[in-house]
Parts: structure tokens; C-alpha cells; sequence
């Protein structure tokens, strides 16, 4: 039997990787809650006789009924529609805002000490809705997303300059979304400054090409967004927290007052480790990305008063 228990709610393709990877890995058990309750128990079955191959003693359980999640150190909330074409923000909002308003009174019900990491779009917005309902500490509510826009930033760093992933230091940080702030100004790889590295044409293009990145692959695939990025990024969180690794990743958090932003969700680097999150990392920013940033956090503002005009919290 694995030492933790991760739940995670939401069987598809996100959701599915997370626990597939916490499984192989073998250190905790994992919960899968799902409305369909064959797809949530099938999986689970399906990763179980997996586990069985590779000889991982992680136990994997499946269902609707949020009774088989007591106990769990962390939940992650997959759960919620995707953004259609032609689909107004606020349709979005309102539709995921109700789904994930009952996962977390479920979720709380259980575990009243969980951890809680979103990964619902609007991601700042959704994370911002569960501090709110689960009544639980800044620390323990955290959403995914910068990782992510970050992974994306470092691949086409490491496109134009060939460098290795592990030479490349950057982070993004703001809104997950058009509006998110590659931080060019401290990026380094090999030591280097990437502004010395490259030109700026260069750096636009691939600033360019990280915020359109999770779009890309929509279009792409023609029937649906990414996976196994965002499911490695919850997993990179999971165990930053489990093994108190406390590393340093840009993640959605409660600001309040860090870098002249309050009382929004908002994507900032943070340590994290066994107490969630340990701090909030202030980095120098160049004049232009302050201004930046505080456009997106206007952004992100804007969406939460969507949310308050709801009157759903």
C-alpha cells in the first residue's frame, strides 16, 4: 500500500495521466472520481493490472462516490468542460464554477485537511473559487498553470539554442492566458543571458510561440487540448509537496500585496513543500514586465468579478 493517497477528480485525459504516473511510481495511493462511474472504475482497474506488470504496490480506486477519497493528502480537480468556439468567458465561469463548487464541498467533506491543486480552466478563477468554498488556508489552495506555460517557454528556448533543458532558467509568470508574462529580463541558459544570446526578433518569436503554445496543440489535435504536459506539471507539484522538496515553480496563488497585486489568484513563483505554499518568491522584473504584469492581473481581476457577479460564492 502506498504511504499517501492522491485523489484525483476528472478520468479524462489530464486526470488519467496524473494518476497513471502516481501509480507507476508507487508511493501513494490513488482515488479516481469521475460523474461516469464505469470510466472512473475502468481506468482504475486498467492501472491497477498495470501496476501488476511493472510491480508498483500503488492501489488505484475508482467511482462516484467521494466516500473512497477519505483521507487524501493532496485532490486535484481536473474536472469542468473545455472552452468552445464561440463560447462567451462567462458561460465558462458559470458551467465550471457549479461542477467544481460541489466537487469541493465533497472533496472537504472527506479530507478536511487536503491540499488542493486546480488545474480547471479558468485556472485562476476556478483556484480563486475553491479558497473560497473549502475555507481552507492560502497555502493549501494552489493552481496549475505556470509550470506549464514555463515548459513551453524553456522548449522553444532550447529549439533556437540547442542548449540542454537543464542549462535553461526561466520562469512565466501572470494570468494563464493571452495575457501571461514570459520573464525574459532574468531568463539565463548556460549561465548566460538569453537577451545576449539571442536576438530580439529571436526572443519575440519565441514569446509569441509560448503564449500560443497550449493553442497550437489544439488545433493540432482537432479533438481536444494537451495532457501529458499538464498532467506532469500536477505530478512535478505533487511531489514538491509530498517529499518537501520545496522547489521553486511558478503556480496560481492568493496574492496578498506580493509584487503590488492583491486578493486575486494570480501565477507567481512559489516554494513549495510540506506545507504547501512556503513563499512567495519576489524576482527582479524589468520596467516593461511590471507594466505587463499588471495588465494581466487586471485581466485575471476582471474574471474574478465574473465569478462575484455570479453569486455562486
Amino acid at each position: 500500500m502506498g504511504k499517501y493517497k492522491i485523489t484525483v477528480v476528472g478520468a479524462g485525459n489530464v486526470g488519467s495521466v496524473i494518476a497513471n504516473t502516481i501509480s507507476q511510481r508507487g508511493y501513494a495511493d490513488v482515488c479516481i472520481i469521475d460523474i461516469e462511474e464505469g470510466l472512473a472504475k475502468g481506468k482504475a482497474l486498467d492501472m491497477n493490472q498495470q501496476c501488476a506488470i511493472i510491480g508498483s504496490d500503488s492501489k488505484v480506486f475508482g467511482g462516484n462516490d467521494y466516500r473512497i477519497t477519505e483521507g487524501s493528502n493532496i485532490s486535484v480537480i481536473t474536472a469542468g468542460i473545455p472552452r468552445k468556439p464561440g463560447m462567451k468567458r462567462e458561460d465558462l465561469i458559470e458551467t465550471n464554477s457549479k461542477i467544481v463548487k460541489g466537487i469541493i464541498e465533497n472533496l472537504i467533506k472527506y479530507s478536511p485537511n487536503t491540499y488542493i491543486i486546480v488545474v480547471t480552466n479558468p485556472v485562476d478563477t476556478i483556484s480563486y473559487l475553491a479558497l473560497k468554498v473549502s475555507g481552507l488556508s492560502r497555502n493549501k489552495v494552489i493552481g496549475m498553470g505556470g509550470i506549464l506555460d514555463t515548459a513551453r517557454f524553456k522548449y522553444y528556448i532550447k529549439e533556437k539554442t540547442g542548449y540542454s533543458y537543464e542549462s535553461i532558467n526561466c520562469f512565466v509568470l501572470g494570468g494563464h492566458g493571452d495575457e501571461m508574462v514570459p520573464v525574459v529580463s532574468t531568463t539565463t541558459v548556460g549561465g548566460k543571458y538569453l537577451k545576449n544570446l539571442l536576438s530580439t526578433e529571436e526572443i519575440k518569436e519565441i514569446v509569441e510561440k509560448t503564449k500560443k503554445g497550449g493553442a497550437e496543440i489544439v488545433n493540432l489535435l482537432k479533438t481536444g487540448s494537451a495532457y501529458y504536459a499538464p498532467g506532469m506539471a500536477v505530478v512535478e507539484m505533487i511531489e514538491s509537496i509530498l517529499f518537501d522538496k520545496k522547489k521553486v515553480l511558478p503556480c496560481s496563488v492568493f496574492c496578498q500585496g506580493e509584487y503590488g497585486i492583491e486578493n486575486i489568484f494570480f501565477g507567481l513563483p512559489v516554494r513549495l513543500g510540506k506545507d504547501g505554499i512556503e513563499e512567495i518568491i519576489e524576482i527582479p522584473l524589468s520596467e516593461e514586465e511590471k507594466q505587463l504584469l499588471e495588465e494581466s492581473a487586471k485581466s485575471v481581476k476582471a474574471t474574478h468579478l465574473i465569478l462575484e457577479n455570479l453569486k455562486i460564492i
